[in-house]
């Protein structure tokens, strides 16, 4: 039971993780209005894999704390859960509204040409940080279970 914890523990995390580091890569390579809208689509549609690569990760994590009697006696396995359980909340509840306002004004700039409006760039740039934040998190927590 411990190994199939474990290994749906360490898919939960590279699932959390990964698109941490992909997402901003593939914005960045957009330099149409065109381009853009189809690569904030498939970010859009790959957003739930974070989401569902963290809650495996909170559950495993919990899971295998129970099993390994270690309950919330380690300071670094409750700062991990904590971290987790907040960027979980943080896509939700800051990066999402954030997309979907982008994703309007990317659809109301498709008929203005080429041209990537000013709006999205400073939109970008209050992502980015939670961006940061989250993959530093992350880092958090891949060095806490390295242990």
């Amino acid at each position: 039971m411990f190994g199939i914890l474990l290994v749906l523990h360490i898919l939960g995390a590279i699932a959390f993780i990964g698109p941490a580091f992909v997402m901003p890569i593939i914005r960045r390579s957009a330099r149409t209005v065109g381009q853009l809208h189809f690569v904030i689509g498939i970010t859009t549609k790959f957003a739930i894999i974070p989401k569902i690569g963290g809650t495996i990760l909170i559950i495993t994590g919990v899971w295998l704390m129970i099993i390994t009697k270690m309950g919330l006696s380690q300071m670094w396995l409750n700062v991990s859960l904590l971290l987790s359980l907040l960027v979980v909340v943080m896509i939700d509840g800051w990066i999402e509204p954030r997309m979907k306002k982008i994703i309007k004004i990317l659809s109301e700039s498709q008929d203005q040409g080429n041209e990537i409006p000013a709006e999205f760039g400073l939109l970008i740039k209050k992502i980015v940080p939670i961006e940061a934040a989250k993959t530093a998190a992350d880092d958090c927590h891949i060095g806490a279970y390295g242990h």
